[in-house]
């Protein structure tokens, strides 16, 4: 885009305001949706001690829905080639990091215009179900806050407040890893 001309008072204006733009587009990129999201997650060592030869002999659970509640909203049709996908069946081993050992009781619906499903999920074994129910699993986490000592940071009617709330890290509430063997194609979530 080319610059018109114009005096030179004017052409001052348009630097400052072209330097402006600049200056909050690299503002904008900054800014993340969700800064709790970088935050590092916490290590812990797995729970099953299964090896991979023993998982590959294992043919695993094959899972199925205990409950399924209708939807009366149609499907999207444009979504249709995601839907496969995530419906394809993987071999994974889900995780109960918070209680160990515990079945993980577990609703998805990942699409409108699909029914709601209810799924009882056994863990430190061989499973295999749907590629969004493996997903689903992997991505429960939540983020450790903690109060950071600082000065003053503000004061009301009651009283002053000390310190500020700093994310700490995440952790893994439930995690589903993938098993190898079942189809190599689509063993990956």
């Amino acid at each position: 885009m080319t610059t018109p001309k114009v005096n030179s008072s004017s052409q001052k204006e348009l630097e400052k305001a072209h330097e402006n733009i600049q200056n909050f587009e690299a503002q904008v990129k900054a800014i993340t949706p969700d800064p709790m999201g970088n935050l590092p997650v916490k290590e812990t060592e797995p729970q099953t001690k299964l090896s991979t030869r023993e998982i590959d002999k294992t043919d695993g659970y094959y899972l199925k829905p205990i409950r399924t509640m209708s939807c009366k909203e149609p499907f999207n049709e444009k979504y249709r080639a995601d839907y496969e996908f995530a419906k394809e069946y993987v071999r994974f081993i889900a995780e109960h990091k918070e209680i160990i050992g515990d079945s993980i009781d577990i609703w998805t619906k990942k699409f409108a215009g699909v029914p709601a499903e209810e799924w009882m999920v056994p863990t430190n074994r061989v499973v295999v179900g749907p590629r969004y129910l493996a997903e689903q699993i992997a991505n429960k986490s939540y983020t450790r806050l903690r109060m950071e000592d600082t000065k003053a940071t503000g004061s009301d009617g009651v009283g002053s407040y000390y310190g500020q709330i700093v994310a700490d890290h995440k952790i893994q509430r439930l995690d589903a890893k993938p098993a190898a063997g079942f189809n190599k194609r689509a063993s990956n979530f």
